[in-house]
């Protein structure tokens, strides 16, 4: 009989009395005794690890942070293509050798180590900055964030395929939807102190706050070494370029992957566009953060609100989630490039961009939860992590090009910008729903 520890007490809170009669669809009966457990420590992990995020977001709070001591914009400008891509590139290789592991929770463990212990020495150095030059400064900032990104690919693909192994089908998406909440009201709660001045915007209190959010990540994986995870197959695994040549071969083999990909590919316009809507509103102020209060308001509301929901309807249909997710977005691009085209004197309204971002941040949220449950449960337990690194790898592939919008802007308005993701938004639709509804089978 399952213990009663605070993670089943968790587990019995958040999941309903209905469904935890429920037998397990996608789980062999011994990880299904343990699913209770396991459920609880998912959450309390995975959300440490998202309050981490909020407190050293690279998109605003590092960001921040390397401005105020003086950094090169150079060092500003790769912060965010830096993480995004080398979290995602290296995941073929990494999942050849997963494969091979039938106990993979260390390889979380580690990625969660190597993050925390990143963030940690960017805060150090934001105290002890001036010891150095900017240039120098910029060098050490970028190269601790390829080191977070490369602890960030351990976790997102070994994460993807524990939680397929230790929470069945049907409640994964409320594990990432409840997470999402717990941070984003930390976040919110954060970006209120920056706007009103509880919270003092120097650069000692700043890197203090990046400090801490490294150490959520530092305990994130000591609560994660507690989940009972049941060993896996290792039959068939194979290492090196073979294994990123056979894994690249899903790609001719599976339609459904190809779709899934070109409809991820067309929703980067999600996570590309909050800096367009960002310059959109003039803000060039030293205080950076301080101005940008409102939209980090925003974008924690956004996720707030919608984190849970997006969990919950993924669990019943992420084919559907990601069609509403991409309208969503393409509404709010749409709105945003016609002001920027042909009414700009909108934009001096305050609350018009950060009610915008609003809406898209949504949107994001959607799509970042839609297609990870799709991922999971289009996967069975053997190839799970393979689909989630080949999906993964190509499209932080096709992010490298991502600093084409920065250069399209520059020629042809922010507005041509966010015309563009406006119709990446509205193919996306169309995408995800040549998806199957994998929930169903």
């Amino acid at each position: 009989m399952e213990k009663i520890t605070g993670f089943t007490r968790l587990h019995a809170l958040l999941v309903d009395d209905d469904e935890l009669a429920q037998v397990c669809r996608d789980l062999p009966e011994s990880a299904c005794r343990s699913q209770p457990h396991n459920y609880g420590v998912h959450i309390v992990s995975l959300s440490l690890t998202k309050v981490g995020e909020g407190l050293a977001d690279p998109k605003l709070v590092l960001s921040w942070l390397l401005d105020a001591v003086g950094t090169p914009t150079w060092a500003l400008g790769l912060l965010v293509p830096v993480r995004e891509s080398l979290a995602m590139l290296p995941q073929l290789a990494i999942s050849a050798r997963l494969r091979r592991l039938s106990i993979r929770k260390p390889v979380y463990v580690v990625g969660c180590v190597v993050q925390g212990a990143a963030i940690i020495s960017f805060g150090l150095m934001g105290w002890f900055a001036q010891m150095f030059s900017g240039t120098v400064v910029g060098i050490v900032a970028v190269a601790l964030i390829a080191i977070f990104a490369l602890g960030r690919s351990l976790c997102s693909i070994s994460h993807k395929d524990l939680l397929g192994k230790t929470v069945d089908k049907g409640r994964r998406g409320s594990v990432s939807g409840t997470t999402g909440t717990i941070a984003a009201l930390a976040t919110l709660l954060l970006a209120l102190g920056y706007s009103i001045g509880w919270i003092p915007l120097t650069v000692p209190v700043v890197a203090g706050m990046v400090v801490l959010g490294g150490g959520c990540w530092l305990l994130a994986a000591f609560v994660f070494g507690l989940v009972r995870e049941e060993p896996g197959a290792t039959e068939g695994s194979i290492d090196g370029l073979a294994a990123v040549i056979e894994q690249l071969g899903l790609l001719r083999r599976d339609a459904q992957l190809r779709r899934l990909i070109v409809t991820r590919t067309l929703l980067l316009s999600t996570a590309l566009a909050p800096p367009f809507y960002i310059a959109l509103s003039g803000d060039r102020a030293a205080s950076g953060l301080g101005t940008l209060g409102p939209f980090m308001i925003a974008s924690a509301a956004a996720s707030l609100c919608s984190a849970y929901v997006w969990g919950r309807f993924s669990d019943r249909s992420s084919r559907l989630v990601l069609m509403l997710a991409a309208t969503l977005a393409a509404l709010a691009n749409a709105v945003a490039a016609v002001v920027a085209l042909a009414m700009p004197t909108v934009l001096q309204e305050a609350s018009f961009l950060p009610a915008l971002l609003f809406v898209l941040m949504i949107a994001h949220q959607g799509v970042r939860l839609g297609r990870s449950v799709h991922v999971v449960d289009m996967a069975d337990r053997d190839n799970r992590a393979t689909y989630t690194a080949l999906s993964n790898s190509m499209v932080g592939l096709i992010l490298l090009a991502g600093g084409v919008f920065g250069v399209i802007a520059q020629w042809l308005g922010i507005g041509a910008v966010l015309a563009i993701f406006t119709s990446m938004a509205a193919l996306a639709i169309f995408a995800a729903a040549g998806l199957d509804d994998v929930q169903a089978t």
